[in-house]
C-alpha cells in the first residue's frame, strides 16, 4: 500500500525534512504550515495518516485534533512535539491521536509508527469489505481468510461445486466453519437456485430422526397428527441438503440412507408411496469416518457412498493468519450490538489472540470476542481485555511435537522401552497396528515383527 501522509507544522525546515525522508520510504507526502488550510488540504489531498505537531502559530494542535476526529474520524493522527510536552501528548492520545513522536525525531520510532499506522488501516479496510460480505448471504473466498490454506481449500471447493451431484464429505473439529464451506459450495454450483436445507443429526431425538430426514404420514407414530409432514430430503428437492455431524446417525437410518444416495428415493414413514427427489448430497463431521467405520459405529459402504469426495476443513490454530481479520469482523459486529464504539486492536491483544490454541476454532474466537465486548467501555480492544484467556494463551502442552522420556535411576532396557511405546501406541490407535505403525513411523509388517519379538497380544482391551 502507498499510503498518504499530510505533515501539519508551522517549521519549514521540519516539512521538508520530513517529506524527503517520508518519500524515500514509499509514501506520497504533502505539507501544510498552519491549521487554517489543515481542513481544505485534507479534503484535496485525502491522506491515509496525518502527522500533527501541537503548538503551530495560528492553532493549538489538541483544537485541531478535536475538529479532526469529527471530520475525518478514520484517519489516524501521529501527534508531535517536545520532550517538554510530553504530558500534552499523553492527553492528546486520551483525545483520539493514534500516537506521538519526540522532537528531534527518530527516524526508526517514525517507521516504526507508520508501518503500524498502514497495518491498521489495512485492516480495517479488509473488515469493511468483510462487513460488506456479511450484510449479503453470498459468501466471497475473501469471506473465509487469506491463508495459504484457506485459498487451497476454496480452489479445491469451487472445482467440486461445479458438479450438481457428487456428494462430498466435509471434515474438520468442531467449530472450523464446516456449514459456511457448505453453503459456498452450493452457491457456486448449478443448483445455487434451489433450497440449501441444513439438518443436524447430532440434535434430533433418535426416535424423531427418521422422521425430520424423510418425513411422515399421519398416524405414523404417537403424535403424528399431522396429515403430511414433509422431511429434510423434500424439502431441498432440487437443491443441496446438508447432513451436519453425520457420524451421530443410528447403524438403522444409515442403512435407509445407503438407500437414497443410491437411488435418490425413499418413503415416507408411515408411508407407503415411493419418493424420488433431485438432490445434492453433502456431509460434515468432527469425527473420522475411516476411525468410526473401523470401530463398527459407521458403516463401511455408506463412508465410502458419502466420500466421493472429501475436503477437510483446517483448525484456525494451522491458519492464524486469518484471525486478525476474523476479530475484526467479530468485533465490530458486537460493537454495532452492544452501542461500542471501537476502532481498533492493539498489536498486543492480536498477538494474544494469534498465540491462544483455540480448541474451538471460529466458534470460540467469536464467544471470546463477545464475552471481552461486552465488559469495554473505550474505542480500543486492549491486552486487558482478554486477561480471561491469558492463562491459556499458548497451546496445550499435548500439542507439542517434543517427546520426553524418563530413565530411571537404575536404569531401563531397551526392549521394555520399545514394548511400553508400542502398547501405549496401540491404546491411542484402540489396537489399530495400522495406524500405530504411521504413529510410530514403521511399517506395518515390522511393527507386527517387534510385537511378535516382544509377546504383544492385541487383547480386549485393544480391538482391532
Amino acid at each position: 500500500m502507498s499510503a498518504r501522509v499530510l505533515i501539519i507544522d508551522d517549521d519549514n525546515l521540519v516539512c521538508i525534512s520530513l517529506k524527503k525522508v517520508l518519500i524515500k520510504l514509499g509514501y506520497e507526502v504533502e505539507y501544510c504550515m498552519n491549521g487554517v488550510e489543515a481542513p481544505a488540504k485534507i479534503k484535496e489531498f485525502t491522506p491515509d495518516i496525518i502527522l500533527l505537531d501541537i503548538y503551530l502559530t495560528t492553532h493549538n494542535g489538541l483544537e485541531l485534533l478535536k475538529g479532526f476526529q469529527k471530520s475525518f474520524p478514520d484517519i489516524p493522527v501521529i501527534m508531535i512535539t517536545g520532550y517538554s510536552d510530553v504530558k500534552i501528548a499523553v492527553s492528546a492520545m486520551k483525545a483520539g491521536a493514534y500516537d506521538f513522536l519526540l522532537k528531534p525525531i527518530d527516524l526508526d520510532q517514525l517507521k516504526i509508527i507508520l508501518n503500524r499506522a498502514v497495518e491498521n488501516i489495512l485492516l480495517k479496510r479488509e473488515v469493511n469489505r468483510l462487513h460488506d460480505m456479511l450484510k449479503e448471504d453470498e459468501r466471497t473466498p475473501d469471506f473465509f481468510g487469506k491463508s495459504k490454506k484457506i485459498q487451497k481449500l476454496i480452489s479445491s471447493v469451487e472445482r467440486l461445486a461445479k458438479s450438481a451431484d457428487t456428494t462430498i464429505l466435509i471434515e474438520g473439529e468442531s467449530g472450523s466453519g464446516k456449514e459456511e464451506f457448505a453453503k459456498y459450495i452450493h452457491q457456486q454450483s448449478p443448483r445455487r437456485g434451489g433450497p440449501f436445507i441444513e439438518i443436524n443429526c447430532a440434535t434430533i431425538p433418535k426416535e424423531l430422526a427418521e422422521s425430520e430426514l424423510f418425513g411422515h404420514e399421519k398416524g405414523a407414530f404417537t403424535g403424528a397428527s399431522q396429515k403430511t409432514k414433509l422431511g429434510k430430503f423434500e424439502l431441498a428437492n432440487s437443491g443441496t441438503i446438508l447432513l451436519d455431524e453425520i457420524g451421530e446417525l443410528s447403524m438403522g437410518l444409515q442403512v435407509k440412507l445407503l438407500r437414497v444416495l443410491q437411488e435418490r428415493k425413499f418413503y415416507r414413514l408411515g408411508g407407503e408411496k415411493e419418493i424420488a427427489v433431485n438432490v445434492r448430497i453433502l456431509a460434515a463431521t468432527n469425527r473420522n469416518l475411516e476411525e468410526e467405520v473401523q470401530k463398527g459405529n459407521f458403516r463401511e459402504d455408506l463412508y465410502y457412498r458419502l466420500n466421493v469426495a472429501k475436503i477437510i476443513v483446517p483448525p484456525l490454530r494451522e491458519r492464524k493468519e486469518d484471525i486478525p481479520m476474523l476479530a475484526f469482523s467479530f468485533v465490530q459486529e458486537f460493537a454495532k450490538k452492544f452501542g461500542n464504539e471501537i476502532k481498533s486492536i492493539t498489536p498486543g491483544a492480536l498477538e494474544m489472540l494469534q498465540n491462544y490454541y483455540w480448541k474451538g476454532n471460529i466458534r470460540e474466537l467469536r464467544n471470546v470476542i463477545e464475552r471481552a465486548m461486552l465488559l469495554i467501555d473505550e474505542n480500543e480492544f486492549r491486552e486487558r481485555h482478554l486477561s480471561f484467556i491469558a492463562e491459556q494463551a499458548k497451546a496445550p502442552a499435548e500439542s507439542s511435537d517434543t517427546f520426553v522420556l524418563k530413565i530411571p535411576p537404575a536404569g531401563v532396557k531397551s526392549d521394555v522401552v520399545i514394548k511400553t511405546l508400542i502398547l501405549q501406541t496401540l491404546k491411542i490407535t484402540h489396537g489399530n497396528q495400522v495406524r500405530a505403525a504411521k504413529v510410530l513411523g514403521l511399517s506395518r509388517s515390522k511393527l507386527r515383527y517387534r510385537m511378535e519379538q516382544l509377546g504383544i497380544e492385541v487383547t480386549k482391551n485393544i480391538s482391532e
